[in-house]
């Protein structure tokens, strides 16, 4: 939190709090007495009274912050997945006023930085010219004001002046008459000078008054020019690369690589043959932020040498350029791998495994599940479904005449109109993931349990299929909102979704099969950076194969939306992807890169590539193909080399899973799948809270975009009137000293995530049986 911002809280009058409490550190020494500080929104711990004015060690800021009690005296402060504290208060009474105190500096905190945040967007507005014009006005009126008393001054105070020289002088005029005149010149002087005095005051005061006001103008159109400086140097480099690469393609010429990376990680794709080995020719080495690795942290390094394909032989030979033989054109294709796998990733606060009587209860639920939803797929008829929705109007809009104010900013906090939205939700969005299940369907099958986590990475990668021309931007979804689809009868599974949080905004999602299991608690930040905006998720994603007892959670990668600002829209995915499999699943981890999109570079582009290994950190599978098209798989048959350089013969490759081609016509429509067009289709007996029943998601899906935008404003307008009242109660009842209950989801519960001290929301198992007796008394009223 920036200092003007901890001002604005330490003005709004935010609660302090301090005092003795318990706080977990790690297994080997557990809770420690340290002193706790609620000051301007943040929480602050020492070790002792006496540090407070030099070593702090360790803050939480409360501004979107989720405060969760575990028992009478335990609570947890956890934000957005980053930092976790764990306190332990000495008595009930001691923990509640804690939480109530740490509760209601949330919700200040949050209100003091909005409306900050308000006050800097009215003031990068542009300030119309007649309101220049009449500062201008005002301040040259004072100006002369100033200017006329200066001269009555300098006339009085030479009268003044020579009033006295006559009063030193020996004229016969009476001294008693010198004497009046001076006091009359002084007295003209005296009220000049008063004059002079109130005039500097006022053009100050008037100064000062749009100072601040034009200081942020000025910052911020200096802000302005400047990224607009960067982005247009930028295209015209690029436009000059382009230039220059045209010019040597038409005199066939190579072109020469005009974008390099030495530190993006890479997994050679190699080739598909039976029993093939993967090679190279052109060596690389490549470090992933080993000057930022945590302790204890599992670091992978890689040493890939790389042989070109025969396609890129050919186009060399073509150029002149080709120096391979013909015998190392039919070398049978490696790769040189080095991994160094340091010591299994902990979690915040040492690892932790759950005890058996917690994994046979869950083990127990699991199976309730799965022959509850056996029962129900198998007495239930495929409902005939719609292929495509309405077509997308044209309403042109600028989208810079809106982002131009909003560079910096947390996407979720600029309000969009949905001109820039696709007519689904968030919710929806995730249910996606689950379009291509048929992955763990096979997945469960496998016996081999590191061939079932490849399976399971080909299904998270599957997840970003649609995402290359999926542009518009889903409807935020309202707090409590919620989104069940259930297609038992044609795909095997349903889903459940609800919006859990608003600050932060937390999204939680159980889906069950008769094979698996999933989950997940989705939230994420997001920036707008000029020319593009950045989506960072947080929370993870979880699978169970209640057969084989695995289990695996993994977090999802970086999403980038280019050229916001100038020319056609386009998504890339990018970073790293460690999906790491419970002590069920015997250690077992996969680590995938998505490679990112380089307009230059000779790699495959949207290229995803990466490993599985085992508890020993040996290599069993390879994963090669690109998030927007395939996956392929292919066993590890055999590793020769030298500890240091071990090479990798592999089987044969299969694909793990293919997209499957969009509707002929679907660029009219969003770009909608078929699946996608299902998920906003209107159902009978959903719950009032379902997104399907949300009017300007509704409006604009059928064109209605005046109108669905005057209902966005109303909704987000009837969130915010219950938001305040919230607050209102919040603070009535912390005034009177009693506590006050923090929101709780209807069909979710926080419960301490398996193998680590982390929270997560997982399903009460209550919502079907609530649909199938029509019982939805306990929903709130969003819409």
């Amino acid at each position: 939190m920036t200092d003007a911002a901890g001002n604005a809280l330490a003005e709004k009058g935010l609660p302090e709090m301090k005092g003795w409490l318990l706080k977990w550190t790690n297994y080997i020494k557990g809770y420690q007495r340290r002193w706790f500080v609620l000051s301007k929104g943040v929480l602050s711990y020492y070790r002792n009274q006496s540090e407070i004015n030099h070593t702090c060690r360790g803050t939480i800021s409360l501004h979107g912050a989720l405060i969760h009690t575990v028992d009478s005296c335990t609570f947890v402060i956890s934000n957005g997945g980053t930092q976790t504290f764990h306190i332990k208060a000495g008595t009930e009474v001691e923990r509640q006023s804690w939480v109530t105190a740490l509760e209601l500096a949330k919700v200040k905190a949050i209100r003091a930085i909005e409306s900050e945040e308000e006050e800097e967007e009215e003031t990068a507005q542009v300030v119309p010219s007649q309101e220049i014009s009449s500062v201008v006005r005002d301040l040259t009126e004072r100006l002369e004001n100033m200017r006329t008393c200066y001269d009555l001054i300098t006339k009085h105070g030479a009268a003044l002046q020579r009033a006295l020289n006559d009063l030193e002088s020996n004229e016969e005029e009476s001294l008693a008459s010198r004497t009046k005149i001076v006091n009359e010149r002084a007295t003209l002087f005296r009220i000049t000078s008063n004059a002079m005095i109130n005039a500097g005051n006022d053009y100050l005061h008037s100064a000062e008054a749009q100072g601040h006001k034009w200081s942020k103008m000025l910052h911020h159109e200096r802000e302005q020019r400047l990224k607009l400086e960067e982005i247009i140097e930028q295209m015209a480099k690029q436009q000059s690369q382009m230039e220059q690469a045209a010019v040597l393609v038409r005199q066939n010429k190579p072109v020469p690589p005009m974008v390099s990376s030495s530190t993006t990680m890479s997994l050679n794709a190699g080739g598909s043959s039976s029993n093939t080995a993967l090679t190279s020719d052109d060596e690389v080495e490549f470090f992933d932020a080993l000057e930022h690795a945590l302790p204890g942290d599992g670091t992978f390094i890689l040493k890939l040498n790389k042989r070109r394909s025969s396609s890129e032989d050919q186009f060399d030979g073509q150029t002149g350029s080709s120096s391979e033989s013909d015998e190392q054109k039919r070398t049978i294709k490696t790769i040189q791998q080095v991994c160094l796998v340091s010591a299994p990733r902990v979690a915040s606060g040492g690892g932790h495994y759950v005890d058996d009587e917690d994994d046979v209860d869950r083990a127990a639920q699991l199976e309730n599940s799965e022959s509850r939803v056996s029962s129900i797929r198998s007495s239930r008829p495929v409902k005939v479904r719609r292929q495509r929705v309405p077509d997308k109007p044209n309403y042109p809009l600028s989208l810079w005449s809106i982002m131009k104010n909003c560079i910096g900013k947390d996407l979720s906090k600029i309000p969009m109109p949905v001109n820039f939205n696709e007519p689904l939700s968030m919710l929806q969005r995730l249910v996606e993931d689950y379009e291509y299940s048929d992955i763990l369907d096979q997945a469960a099958n496998c016996k081999d349990a590191c061939e079932q986590l490849a399976h399971v990475a080909a299904f998270t990668v599957s997840a970003y299929a649609t995402t290359t021309n999926r542009t518009g931007k889903p409807f935020n979804p309202l707090l409590g909102e919620t989104y069940e689809c259930d297609r038992m009868d044609d795909f095997g599974w349903r889903c459940l979704a609800e919006q859990v949080s608003h600050h932060p905004p937390v999204a939680a999602l159980h889906c069950e099969s008769t094979k698996w299991v999933c989950w997940q608690e989705f939230s994420m930040t997001s920036k707008f950076r000029g020319k593009y905006v950045q989506i960072n998720p947080l929370g993870g994603a979880y699978v169970h194969f209640p057969k084989s007892g695995n289990r695996y959670s993994w977090h999802k990668v970086t999403t980038t939306v280019n050229n916001i600002i100038v020319g056609r829209l386009w998504v890339d995915q990018h970073g790293e992807m460690e999906i790491i499999g419970s002590h069920a699943s015997q250690g077992n981890k996969c680590i995938l890169n998505f490679i990112p999109y380089s307009y230059f570079s000779r790699e495959v582009q949207r290229s995803v590539k990466g490993v599985v290994m085992n508890q020993h950190n040996e290599v069993k599978w390879v994963i090669r193909g690109t998030w927007d098209a395939q996956i392929e798989i292919a066993p590890v048959l055999k590793t020769s080399g030298t500890p240091d350089s071990p090479t990798y013969t592999t089987g044969e490759y299969k694909v793990a899973w293919e997209r499957r081609p969009a509707p002929a016509d679907s660029d009219k429509y969003y770009n909608f799948t078929t699946l996608a067009c299902q998920l906003n289709e209107e159902e009978e007996g959903v719950a009032p809270t379902d997104c399907r029943r949300r009017p300007d998601q509704r409006l604009m899906e059928q064109g209605n975009w005046d109108e669905s935008n005057n209902e966005k404003l109303r909704l987000e307008e009837k969130q915010r009137t219950v938001r305040r009242q919230r607050e209102s109660e919040a603070e009535h009842a912390a005034s009177e000293g009693r506590p006050y209950p923090a929101y709780e989801p209807m069909w979710f519960k926080r419960e301490k995530e398996e193998d680590s001290e982390n929270f997560v929301h997982v399903y009460k198992n209550t919502y079907w049986e609530a649909k199938e007796a029509q019982d939805w008394s306990g929903c709130p009223d969003i819409y």
